[in-house]
């Protein structure tokens, strides 16, 4: 009899389900709750930042009536129109539609069946350069990694001088004299909503990690450094990306840049420019990114990090083997040299020492590289040695899968955000010559990232032991057709590149 009811009760278990209404702020909202892996997509976190809060903190959601249909992903930030380039298709794309300034919305997948099982959260923050992406890019689907046992949550902001022109006028606005940081502070707002509404889902606010590749990853080291940000989060994951070695973006030179704009545009004063149309406002071609504006960050990124006074985290971080990106690459070897002379003056022998140029292929090769840890390596490097030596625990990965590829896609092999697939456990959104090797490897990796989300250890049973990060020992684990534990290959370099930065003008 005692058996029996047992029976009973896990078989009530296995049906039971979240409710099919769930009540967030701002109202009542419905998504798909099928047996297994529930959906709510296109969750409004803030109002629409459009009119007069273009360029405006986010600010809170505007309440609705009855009950929001959440089956679809809301728009895309405002960007220009999608498309295959480089080594990216499709599957890293956001959709062709819809792409608007009404854009804060996120996403939520969950396996949970009650509001109380405190499942750990993961919250996703994309890349694009600060200028594009999306929450709706189908490697991103959460379902996946849901089955695992957390609760994913993906995030838009806004991007391009959307999200990121500063202005004199902007900031005397503001409240805090500041402006700009729009993006980040969308990606703040996300996160808050989260602490108040992820029990619903059968989430734990109390267990959540951030996670970011790319912009996304420079994001996550801008959120661990912001003030605004304590508490929201007590774990993260880096991938390709941290604001942490390069100058950030000050002030006053952001809001010169933004006066440029505004005089590129033909705009008079700010209420020109927020009623242009935002094709209009894209056809202003600067970069727009994060800027230390004494508020959302109170200090170059670096110095937080190197005088202790970040948000305290467990990391795990890592980089990719081929991502360096040249779109313009050197003729041959001489070429080569000459730029490494130009670019490094007097200190070029110490890079040619680890980045040689013997001979063309040679050279073509230490061009990347040197690409590769001069744009991503040497941020996610740093900022593993400053969480060591701070006492923080630190997991490190190297991806050098050769992403499998049909034609000329091959050469790109690991390339930029070619991880994104393996970590998702999504290669089926990928239409690639996949093996057997490569679905194992997903699983594999999947299962670290979740292991660490969940407990911030990445290791866990019938998985090879990934050693945890020392800035002396430098042991991290190798994704390729295994995942192997390892010494940094590439550490002797890095240093030798951070020491010459360091003695440039």
């Amino acid at each position: 009899m005692k058996n029996l009811l047992l029976a009973m009760l896990i078989n009530i278990s296995a049906f039971a389900q979240l409710p099919k209404e769930i009540t967030v702020t701002g109202g009542k909202i419905s998504g798909a709750v099928p047996a297994d892996i529930a959906t709510f997509k296109g969750i409004p976190f803030a109002a629409p930042p459009v009119g007069s809060l273009r360029w405006k903190n986010p600010q809170p959601v505007i309440p609705w009536q009855g009950v929001k249909q959440c089956t679809a992903f809301g728009p895309s930030p405002m960007q220009g129109e999608p498309a295959p380039f480089s080594m990216w298709t499709e599957e890293f794309l956001i959709p062709k539609q819809p792409i608007s300034e009404d854009c804060l919305y996120l996403n939520v997948w969950t396996g949970a069946k009650k509001s109380t099982e405190k499942r750990p959260v993961l919250v996703w923050i994309y890349g694009g350069g600060f200028m594009s992406g999306g929450s709706a890019v189908p490697l991103y689907d959460g379902e996946a990694l849901a089955k695992k046992g957390i609760v994913v949550v993906s995030i838009n902001y806004r991007v391009g001088i959307f999200g990121f022109l500063a202005h004199p006028e902007l900031s005397a606005e503001s409240g805090h004299n500041v402006s700009g940081n729009y993006g980040l502070m969308d990606q703040i707002a996300a996160l808050q909503w989260v602490k108040q509404n992820i029990t619903a889902f059968g989430g734990d606010p109390d267990n959540v990690t951030i996670m970011g590749q790319s912009a996304g990853s420079m994001s996550v080291s801008c959120l661990v450094a912001s003030p605004l940000a304590k508490g929201l989060f007590n774990k993260a994951i880096a991938q390709s990306g941290a604001a942490i070695y390069r100058d950030n973006n000050l002030l006053d030179r952001a809001e010169k840049d933004g006066q440029y704009a505004q005089v590129s545009l033909g705009k008079l004063n700010l209420e020109q420019l927020r009623n242009a149309t935002a094709a209009e406002l894209m056809m202003e071609r600067s970069q727009y990114g994060p800027t230390v504006d004494g508020y959302v960050l109170a200090k170059p990124v670096k110095e937080i990090f190197e005088n202790g006074e970040q948000n305290d985290v467990l990391l795990l971080t890592g980089w990719n083997q081929d991502e360096g990106i040249i779109f313009n690459p050197v003729e041959d070897a001489a070429a080569y040299k000459r730029n490494i002379l130009q670019q490094f003056g007097e200190y070029a022998s110490q890079i040619i020492k680890y980045y040689p140029g013997g001979n063309d292929t040679e050279a073509k090769q230490s061009e990347l590289y040197l690409s590769r840890d001069m744009v991503f390596g040497l941020g996610n490097y740093t900022w593993a040695n400053l969480q060591s030596l701070q006492g923080k625990k630190v997991y490190v990965y190297r991806f050098a899968r050769k992403v499998p590829a049909y034609g000329d896609y091959v050469k790109y092999g690991a390339f930029h955000s070619g991880e994104l697939a393996y970590v998702f456990n999504n290669l089926k959104f990928a239409n690639r010559p996949w093996l057997d090797a490569d679905r194992k490897l997903a699983e594999t990796m999947s299962d670290y990232w979740v292991n660490f989300i969940e407990a911030g250890n990445p290791n866990g049973r019938s998985l090879p032991r990934w050693p945890e990060y020392d800035a002396n020992s430098k042991k991290i684990m190798e994704f390729n057709l295994k995942a192997t534990p390892t010494t940094l290959p590439d550490a002797d370099a890095l240093d030798a590149l951070k020491e010459v930065l360091r003695k440039l003008p």
